[in-house]
């Protein structure tokens, strides 16, 4: 006969926790207790002991006001100045994107099929033609999980495309980012890094052409880089990619195509990215899509692990939407796929394409154009202040590397923090060699006061006025 279930207790939160609910459980299936299932797992790595879980909380009201306290804890980028960035940015999210991503027929964004989704799919092609046009490039997918992982599948896909087993990166790219290639590309691929120029922080040639040779099936490169520094090589690079039958990757911040060339027009191949500048709040760290585009050839389009949609004439004079060689998806091959991406972000591709029709080509502009001239105004008054230091050389869009002389980033930041800002992205941990260093980003929802309060708090704390740990 079944036992009582070690330390059962119902729980509202915890599906079929109540104890004569989980004996019939296991009286049907003939076990005598939970710890049955779990016999195969050493003793030495069980809990061994209920787990900490707060009194249940039963009535909803209840629930509600505990849920309201808690998050009342938090301080968002709405109730104080935020200068951070480094993958996840505050850009302005139009009531549009809002509006259209919260209607039914887009909630549940999943998948569907060309016969009962008419609307889906349309507004998918849409956003992706949108995406196109930005990138000047002919194919673009259905949005993978993140712009990591969209790097991840565009590296893949040269390898496959190659051949070839090994890919160069930047070393000061995005530490995330790269931990998240090197994880998908393990073990079949080698991921090899670049170093960089130490003054400019923009990808070193000489290192790059000393580790080209037959074996390497992509170079990939950020421009604008995750330090926020623009690639001025990028045409260079992309050729000294193909001298040896390699491919160019290159990662794009799709808000700075308003000022900056698109990859295409450098010699990319293919072109990668995060879309959550596109009209997508941060939601706690996002909020996040990724992109990957190409030529139409077919060399590449078959590489696609993700859905492309196409648009064709039906046989009643209308036009039609529908999945592009979907036999070469992950989704139809199944276990025999090349690579598997797992359920699209299909609502933040809809989401993105409204806010690319919202703006517009000139809107894009006008973006890009702001940002600079922020970032440009910050990054000058900031250098003005005795201990402080702009860490490159080189242009830079919307993010720049600040260093501090004889004060640790986290301290500034606590003390910002009491000024009711928030500073830099710490760059210490994950980048030693920059110094004592922090990544401060200014997009086109600073005003000057918000840029003359930081520069002004600043300059008290690294005078050491005021709440400044000794």
């Amino acid at each position: 006969m079944a036992t009582e279930p070690r330390g059962a207790q119902s729980h509202p939160y915890i599906p079929n926790s109540e104890p004569s609910v989980q004996r019939g459980m296991l009286q049907e299936i003939g076990a005598d207790s939970i710890d049955d299932f779990f016999e195969c797992i050493p003793n030495d790595l069980r809990l061994n002991a209920p787990l900490r879980m707060p009194e249940p909380i039963c009535s909803e009201a209840a629930l509600k006001r505990r849920f309201e306290d808690t998050a009342s804890k938090n301080r968002s980028v709405n109730k104080v100045i935020s200068f951070l960035g480094g993958g996840c940015w505050h850009h302005y999210v139009p009531a549009s994107c809002d509006e259209i991503n919260g209607r039914s027929e887009f909630l549940t964004a999943y998948a569907g099929d060309p016969y009962e989704d008419h609307g889906r799919f349309q507004a998918l092609f849409e956003y992706e033609s949108m995406m196109a046009e930005l990138l000047e490039m002919d194919v673009v997918n259905v949005p993978t999980y993140d712009g990591a992982q969209a790097a991840g599948t565009a590296l893949r896909m040269a390898s496959r495309i190659t051949g070839r087993k090994k890919v160069l990166v930047p070393e000061l790219m995005g530490a995330d980012r790269l931990k998240v290639i090197s994880t998908y590309l393990h073990p079949q691929i080698d991921v090899v890094t670049v170093k960089s120029a130490r003054r400019t922080l923009t990808l070193d040639m000489d290192d790059l052409r000393s580790k080209l040779d037959g074996s390497v099936a992509a170079v990939f490169f950020e421009n604008p880089a995750f330090l926020g520094v623009i690639e001025p090589n990028g045409e260079k690079i992309s050729d000294a990619a193909h001298s040896v039958g390699a491919m160019s990757v290159v990662w794009a911040d799709p808000s700075s195509l308003g000022v900056l060339k698109p990859p295409s027009k450098y010699g990319a191949d293919i072109a990668c990215g995060d879309i959550q500048p596109l009209g997508i709040h941060m939601y706690f760290g996002g909020g996040r899509g990724g992109y990957i585009a190409s030529s139409d050839e077919e060399r590449f389009v078959m590489e696609y692990p993700s859905r492309l949609f196409g648009i064709a004439p039906t046989s009643h004079g209308e036009w039609g939407f529908g999945d592009v060689a979907w036999e070469r998806t992950s989704f139809a091959k199944r276990e025999s796929a090349k690579e598997f991406v797992g359920t699209s972000a299909a609502l933040w591709g809809i989401t993105a394409g409204v806010y690319l029709a919202t703006m517009g080509p000139q809107g894009m502009a006008d973006l890009g154009t702001g940002i600079m001239l922020r970032s440009s105004y910050l990054s000058r008054e900031m250098s003005k202040i005795p201990g402080v230091e702009i860490a490159t050389g080189s242009p830079f869009f919307k993010e720049f590397p600040v260093t501090f002389e004889g004060r640790r980033v986290k301290e500034i930041n606590k003390a910002l923090m009491e000024r009711g800002i928030y500073g830099g992205h710490d760059l210490s941990p994950d980048y030693p060699s920059l110094g004592n260093a922090a990544l401060y980003c200014v997009n086109e929802m600073m005003t000057r006061a918000d840029m003359d309060a930081l520069t002004s708090a600043l300059s008290e704390i690294m005078r050491g006025q005021g709440g400044m740990c000794s």
